[in-house]
Order: C-alpha cells, then structure tokens, then sequence
C-alpha cells in the first residue's frame, strides 16, 4: 500500500525539481498505475500491450503535469487516477476507431514461449468473462472495485479520489461485491 502523505511529499519534491524525488515517485506510481489500466483495458489481443502503453502515456503526462502541480489538500493519488482515467476512456475511444487488424510482413518461425493456446483461451475467456460482469455494475461500483482491488487503494484513498466517504466507500465496495456475486451465480445458473 502506498502511503498517500509520501506520494504527496513526494510530488511536492519532484515539482520543485528533486530529480531523486522524481524517481521515487515514478517508482511507486509505476505499478498502480499499471494495475488500473490492467483492470480497466483488460487483455486485447492476447496480451497487455494495449494497458502497458496506456500506464507509459499516463506516467508521461504525470511528468508533464507535474511542474505545474501544488498541494491543495487534495491526494496527489486523485490527481494520478484523474489522468489514469481520461488516458484509458481515450484509449477505449481509439480501440473503436482502429477494429481492423494489420497484417504482419512474416510469420515467426518459432513457436510463443508464453502459456499454451489451451491455457491461454482459458484466461481468455476467464478475462471475459469478469469483464461481462463489471460491465453489469454501475460506473462508480465499477471504478470503486478496480481502485479498491485491482490497485490496491485504501477506502480513504479511493473516497478522495472519487470525492466520497471511506465508509461511503467501504458500503458502495460491499454492494458492488454483492452484485458481482449474483451476477456470477446468475451465469453458472443459465
């Protein structure tokens, strides 16, 4: 868990121009980061190239952002998740302008060493599948889960970024978890 005071302190440094700041801040956003646009984009194409691309142009428009940032009081995680989430809805929009497929120049020679296909078209599906069902819960319920449990944030953390309570949070998480649960018994059910 990342202490939100720290990232703030940390932000505040790299702002003024403490590159060592700078590095540690980048260090412990990276994998947050990271993990939200995992959780938000999901496998395409077999893989997480799409989400890694995704966390690289958000930790760049960090950087960019960041000389012009102050501390106000407000979480620099809100700040983070903010760019995090227009990054992803444009990412979203452009994987519906550019459906086709380019055709590659030579086929490998050599077999993935990845997963095997049967494992990989079982995480496929699997991937879905839990999409399917996030899919089904409101957007806030939906964000509140892939903050909470894709990325590790605290109640309070998720509560600023969001401009909720952490028990607010805390209730919004146990509904949404609910629902995920009927939905789930729902598709073994049909």
């Amino acid at each position: 868990m990342v202490e939100e005071d720290e990232l703030t302190g940390l932000a505040v440094r790299a702002a003024a121009g403490d590159q060592h700041a700078l590095s540690e801040l980048l260090v412990r956003l990276r994998p947050l980061i990271l993990r939200y646009c995992r959780a938000r984009l999901g496998r395409v194409g077999g893989g997480y190239l799409t989400a890694d691309d995704v966390a690289q142009e958000v930790c760049l428009a960090v950087l960019a952002a960041l000389p012009r940032y102050q501390d106000m009081g407000r979480p620099f995680a809100a700040f983070v998740f903010g760019i995090a989430g227009h990054k992803v809805t444009d990412a979203h929009r452009a994987a519906q302008r550019a459906l086709t497929v380019a055709p590659v120049e030579q086929v490998p020679e050599r077999p993935d060493p990845g997963a095997d296909p049967e494992a990989q078209a079982v995480a496929a599906d699997l991937s879905r599948q839990l999409a399917g069902l996030l899919e089904r819960l409101t957007p806030v319920q939906r964000e509140i889960i892939l903050l909470r449990v894709a990325v590790g944030l605290s109640a309070e953390e998720v509560g600023t970024v969001l401009g909720m309570t952490a028990g607010a949070i805390r209730v919004a998480q146990h509904r949404a978890l609910a629902r995920l649960r009927t939905f789930a018994d729902e598709e073994v059910s049909a």
